[in-house]
């Protein structure tokens, strides 16, 4: 599990693509800290899983593989060498939980409509898929690329968040231009209340 935060901005060195699915490899320092193999590492909201470590240019690197699905569902196959990339290590069981409960498992990719600058903060209005607006509500939360952010209006077919400074600076979102595309993952909270509520409430004699 995540919580949003994103540790570190890696660079992506490779993307390897083969038959069915790819490799990316990231250099990165701050989450390779202690890395084991088999760990989880979140690269712009996706969870990923260290396959390999090693070394590019003198700074420590990490490969991941990517399967059709998570290149069909995310935008990690748009990544190209040198692209900065958002990145978290799994919540430790002592960590500070300090974003919201994010698990890695993208939704769907949404799209950059427009950013408007203010005197402290930007406003960012991102395009999300039709199937997705349900689970989005103002003051509720959302991840973008990993990042967990406050809802601040949501519509049927966009959404709008506020970046602050330290947002901007430390996060690939300060960057992300209209027209790009971001992933994104619901509160997976408000999915299991809507299956709850379809299925209505459990009599005695559907209680475990």
């Amino acid at each position: 599990m995540f919580t949003g935060i994103v540790e570190e901005l890696g660079t992506v060195v490779a993307v390897r693509e083969h038959a069915d699915g790819a490799r990316l490899t990231v250099a990165a320092e701050t989450v390779l800290d202690g890395v084991r193999l088999g760990d989880s590492i979140a690269v712009d909201g996706c969870c990923l899983t260290v396959a390999e470590t090693g070394e590019h240019d003198g700074r420590p690197t990490w490969t991941a593989d990517l399967m059709a699905e998570t290149l069909a569902r995310t935008g990690l196959g748009a990544r190209r060498p040198g692209d900065p990339v958002n990145l978290e290590r799994a919540l430790a069981a002592d960590g500070r939980f300090g974003g919201h409960v994010v698990q890695g498992h993208v939704d769907g990719v949404g799209t950059v409509l427009a950013r408007t600058p203010g005197t402290q903060w930007e406003v960012v209005e991102v395009a999300l898929p039709a199937e997705l607006a349900r689970y989005v509500v103002a003051q509720g939360s959302i991840a973008v690329d990993g990042v967990s952010l406050t809802v601040v209006s949501a519509g049927e077919e966009s959404f709008t968040v506020s970046l602050i400074p330290e947002t901007r600076a430390r996060t690939t979102l300060g960057a992300r231009a209209v027209g790009q595309h971001v992933n994104l993952e619901v509160d997976v909270l408000s999915k299991y209340v809507e299956r709850h509520l379809a299925h209505g409430p459990v009599g005695a004699e559907g209680a475990r």
